[in-house]
């Protein structure tokens, strides 16, 4: 995202922070918009072994005020089946996970799937910023998720968040750095905004404006499903 749409949509960022602190029962309705597109269909179909994926997240990966089916994780297996790659997500998005929490039922989650996960897609951090969490503990519960995930032998793609500039240089520096940080230190791929190119653009957002729609969640699905897919390809019987 340039920078100056970057600082237009601070506001909306920390709106959207706040809001994945709700509890599931207090998210919007679904809005019936007219520009709102459905997940791309299946139109190809997946060969190769199943490859299992794992989205380990807050309300970005949850679907927050979307329909089942809208999530973003439902909308990146569509693409990667779309492109004959026989993927299945599991969706393990929780709204208002802070890292600490992610870092707490990591573990009971990977251990309760059908099997080891081929990929995880990790993205929290967005709580923390909303709490103004010290970047220093941010970066210890990242850290020790993706230790765990090392220990499993499996591979990860990091999603990151940005902290606005209102919360200080020092703090934005510190916390913006954790994403890249640890994805060279563990040899993880990373998409470094999960909201690039979709915060601050109404046509991409609910009527809430701080949650992305349907057309939103598509426009992130178009970045990420190719990254994951080339990621996913370069497994052993893809």
């Amino acid at each position: 995202m340039p920078l100056g749409r970057y600082a237009v949509a601070i506001s909306l960022v920390q709106a959207l922070i706040l809001s994945a602190c709700s509890g599931p029962g207090s998210a919007p309705q679904p809005s019936a918009s007219p520009s709102s597109v459905s997940v791309e269909p299946e139109t190809a179909r997946p060969a190769g072994a199943e490859r299992l994926i794992l989205a380990f997240g807050d309300s970005l990966y949850a679907g927050y005020g979307l329909s089942r089916g809208q999530s973003l994780p439902d909308a990146i297996q569509a693409r990667l089946r779309k492109s004959g790659i026989n993927a299945t997500i599991v969706n393990a998005g929780v709204s208002g996970d802070t890292s600490a929490a992610g870092r707490q039922r990591l573990a009971f989650v990977l251990d309760n799937l059908p099997r080891k996960p081929d990929l995880v897609l990790l993205g929290l951090g967005g709580n923390d910023v909303l709490r103004q969490i010290a970047p220093a503990e941010t970066r210890a519960n990242m850290a020790a998720m993706l230790e765990e995930l090392d220990k499993r032998g499996v591979p990860v793609m990091l999603t990151g968040m940005k902290a606005p500039p209102n919360l200080g240089a020092d703090y934005v520096s510190a916390f913006d750095a954790i994403w890249p940080d640890l994805a060279a230190k563990h040899k993880d791929a990373l998409y470094p905004f999960i909201l690039d190119g979709v915060i601050g653009d109404p046509a991409l957002m609910q009527g809430d404006r701080v949650h992305p729609n349907v057309t939103g969640v598509n426009r992130i699905a178009d970045k990420l499903a190719p990254l994951v897919g080339a990621q996913l390809k370069e497994l052993p019987g893809t």
